[in-house]
């Protein structure tokens, strides 16, 4: 309904979920969950970890997802090292046995233009054989000038059933973004608080302001083929299988703000080239026993993984002259002196073995997992010949208990644990230990049997500790000895009102500090809102000349978020970043009535009423706007 073009999108009414850590750039699906945002650690495509490093990411549009997940809390004892605010699990388009035939096409402002493909059905009578074929090409302009964003995928995908208890989906991905959009970002002069010119009027940086140079760019190339294999033997075991080898080709170049000249009125910049090949195998064995002892029934599940990444990095780092806020003169992207080389091949690996049993007895359902994971990350410096390899082990578990009442009413409590493995060493040389995450849980959820409704209220604390901290004396190495707390309310609801009416509604309450650190002790994390709210609700004319006509609405609530001068008397020290509201629309017509079941036509608007706003800031040299008002119009055909 709300037609999203980006995965973090997809998560703009979600509680707990900030999704405007890089404004309105979508180059990565950058998301802060319950206070925790990082990089590397958040996406899984078919249960297998998406893993990026350095400027590697992987960006997978949604048309080509059946649909995306959010797994809130610690999730290591399923998935090993991730991002302890939860993670993103996506879930590919697979092949059916009906036959499906889509066309799409788009347009809207920006000189947007896209249309994509989907066909899918059986080869052969008895749906043994079935394929999906998905395509998409996109172009846009982006929001800040002289960026554009180009994006061509393909998909097939093969599926065989020999019979009703086996089968195996043959997965590919290839996509070619030779443009990928802005990735820049700009000083808290400007953006958060305005300029004061010479003559003593205010300024702002326009919303499409770029601190860069034509000649930045981000290229990417994609490409994963893969598999997902099941079989039942009996009603009591199941054996699982995923596979996956991806190649990604990362070309970066960029000229980018640094810093504000408050005499000048400059944005002082640096430069960074980056070409990158990352490649990873990741695989997922599992086995899935159900069966019960006296009134005990249980589903078991057994399991090893393993997953290997590689990134060979040729970069290099340095500066280029500054630019002018008020009056920006581009064309000069020469660089200050020779710029620093940064020549490095990354490794990381990980084995686990993991456990999990859950117990149903009469109304209570019980968990509990456990995992260990060996891991190995390792850096060699190409230039001077030495490496730095770390090897970290770690146990985690978790548990829950829930009671299912009869008219679904679940009161439930929660316990779980998770580890992130920290690259470098302290000035002595030692490799750090994994940084570790807890979290404690609970809630209630609702979910009627006679009724199309999900309410669901949760209160939690979640913590990680051995964060690395300035060491005291030498800033330019770390210690282990920062602690985080996030703590928080999160409500949400889904409702069918009628027939006619969907509503989705939720709340965020998050408060997130340095509870140890030799820096930022009792500070707030960036980009940490204390409050978010959100409500949707759509309306389907089923009756009169409207019917087939939908309307829908929604308006999002982002509260104030705290960020830190990097530099001055304020080192340190938090600044505000306002709050914003924003509403969307849609408008959408079901073409059934003429003939052509699953077509449709529509309209979205994000943004409707073009706030202006800051979205986050990370540090005061670094912040973005939000994205402008963008409208898209979709012709959707199936025949």
């Amino acid at each position: 309904m709300r037609n999203v073009t980006s995965v973090k999108g997809a998560f703009n009414y979600t509680p707990g979920v900030l999704t405007g850590n890089r404004g309105s750039s979508s180059v990565i699906d950058a998301l802060s969950i319950r206070g925790f945002s990082e990089t590397n650690t958040n996406q899984y495509l078919d249960g297998l970890k998406l893993q990026g490093d350095n400027y590697s990411e992987f960006a997978i549009d949604p048309y080509f997802l059946e649909r995306a997940e959010l797994l809130r809390g610690p999730v290591s004892v399923l998935y090993g090292k991730s991002n302890p605010g939860g993670v993103v699990s996506l879930v590919s388009k697979r092949p059916t046995q009906e036959t499906l035939r889509e066309v799409q096409f788009q347009m809207g402002n920006d000189n947007l233009f896209s249309t994509g493909f989907d066909f899918g059905g059986s080869l052969d009578d008895d749906g043994v054989y079935s394929y999906r074929l998905t395509g998409l090409a996109r172009s846009q302009d982006a929001q800040q000038e002289m960026n554009k964003e180009k994006r061509y995928t393909v998909a097939p995908s093969f599926s065989w059933r020999p019979n009703e208890n086996t089968r195996f989906d043959l997965l590919t991905y290839f996509q070619n973004e030779p443009e990928t959009g802005y990735y820049g970002w700009l000083p808290r002069q400007g953006t958060v608080v305005p300029i004061i010119r010479a003559d003593g009027s205010e300024y702002k940086l326009p919303t499409n302001f770029d601190e860069g140079e034509e000649s930045n760019k981000i290229s990417r190339q994609t490409k994963m083929v893969g598999y997902n294999f099941e079989h039942s033997f009996n009603d009591t075991w199941t054996v699982r299988q995923n596979l996956r080898y991806a190649d990604l080709r990362t070309d970066y170049r960029s000229i980018y703000g640094n810093g504000y000249l408050p005499a000048t009125q400059e944005i002082t910049r640096g430069s960074a080239t980056s070409k990158e090949t990352l490649n990873q195998f990741a695989v997922d064995t599992q086995a899935q026993a159900k069966f019960a002892t006296g009134q005990l029934d249980h589903t078991l599940l057994l399991g090893v993984d393993y997953q290997r990444t590689r990134n060979d990095i040729d970069a290099a780092f340095g500066s280029a002259a500054p630019i002018s806020a008020v009056n920006p003169q581009y064309g000069n992207d020469t660089l200050n002196g020779t710029p620093f080389p940064y020549q490095y091949l990354n490794k990381q690996e990980q084995t686990g073995l993991y456990a999990q049993d859950q117990m149903e007895w009469d109304r209570w359902v019980m968990t509990l997992g456990g995992r260990y994971d060996y891991a190995m990350t390792s850096a060699l410096n190409r230039n001077g010949n030495a490496e730095v390899k770390n090897h970290d082990q770690a146990f985690t578990w978790r548990g829950g208990l829930n009671y299912v009442f009869d008219n679904g009413v679940a009161p439930y409590f929660s316990y779980s644990e998770s580890f992130i493995p920290n690259s470098g060493t302290t000035s002595g040389g030692q490799p750090f230990d994994p940084s570790r995450a807890k979290q404690y849980e609970a809630g209630v959820k609702y979910v009627p049997k006679d009724r199309p409704i999900v309410v669901t209220a949760a209160v939690y604390q979640l913590t990680k500790n051995k964060n690395l901290t300035a060491e005291p004396g030498n800033v330019n190495f770390s210690i282990q000895s920062g602690e985080i707390r996030s703590r928080g309310v999160e409500l949400e609801a889904k409702a069918a009102l009628n027939a006619n009416i969907n509503l989705t509604a939720s709340y965020t309450y998050t408060d997130a500090k340095y509870t140890e650190d030799t820096l930022l002790k009792d500070k707030t994390p960036v980009q940490v809102p204390k409050h978010m709210a959100s409500l949707w609700s759509d309306y389907t004319f089923h009756e009169t000349a409207l019917s087939g006509v939908t309307i829908g609405a929604g308006v999002r609530y982002v509260g104030e978020s705290k960020s830190l001068y990097s530099t001055g008397d304020n080192v340190n020290q938090n600044f505000d970043v306002a709050g914003y509201t924003t509403v969307d629309a849609a408008l959408k017509y079901d073409l059934g009535r003429f003939g052509l079941p699953g077509s449709s036509v529509g309209v979205n608007v994000n943004n409707l009423f073009d706030r202006e706003y800051v979205a986050s800031c990370y540090r005061d040299y670094a912040c973005y706007w939000g994205a402008e008002r963008q409208i898209v119009g979709t012709a959707t055909f199936r025949f």
